[in-house]
């Protein structure tokens, strides 16, 4: 298992966004962006059940996340590819604690009548990095 270093855990930890890019069952890529964290280990972010990266993450939990600095895009990126983990668990306190960090809100405010959220766990096997 790869790991991060503080600096590039860093640079999930601040408010920068990530795209993850996940497989469809065609095994075509399919990217979105993503508020992104980290428990300094592994890579985390947000969705809710039913969307396309968790449908395509229970089906083939291989990902891959890359996060470029929001101050200077240019000096840098990390991506890690590994493997995904999904939990219910500690979910809504989750994406209370993202909508903090990028929208200054207490609350996510986005959250639909009956949307279960998870929390996606990224374990990483190779961190490619530039500038990091």
């Amino acid at each position: 298992m790869a790991k991060l270093s503080e600096h590039q855990a860093e640079l999930f930890r601040g408010k920068n966004w990530g795209t993850v890019v996940t497989l469809r069952e065609d095994g075509s890529p399919h990217a979105t962006p993503v508020w992104i964290d980290t428990d300094g280990d592994n890579v985390l972010f947000n969705t809710a059940v039913g969307r396309a990266k968790e449908r395509h993450l229970r089906r083939d939990p291989r990902v891959a996340v890359t996060v470029l600095p929001a101050e200077d895009q240019q000096s840098g990126y990390v991506t890690v590819t590994g493997t995904a983990e999904i939990t219910e668990d500690g979910a809504v306190d989750h994406i209370d604690k993202l909508a903090k960090k990028y929208i200054g809100e207490d609350k996510y405010p986005y959250l639909q009548p009956g949307e279960q959220r998870v929390i996606v766990t990224v374990k990483p096997d190779k961190v490619d990095a530039q500038g990091f």
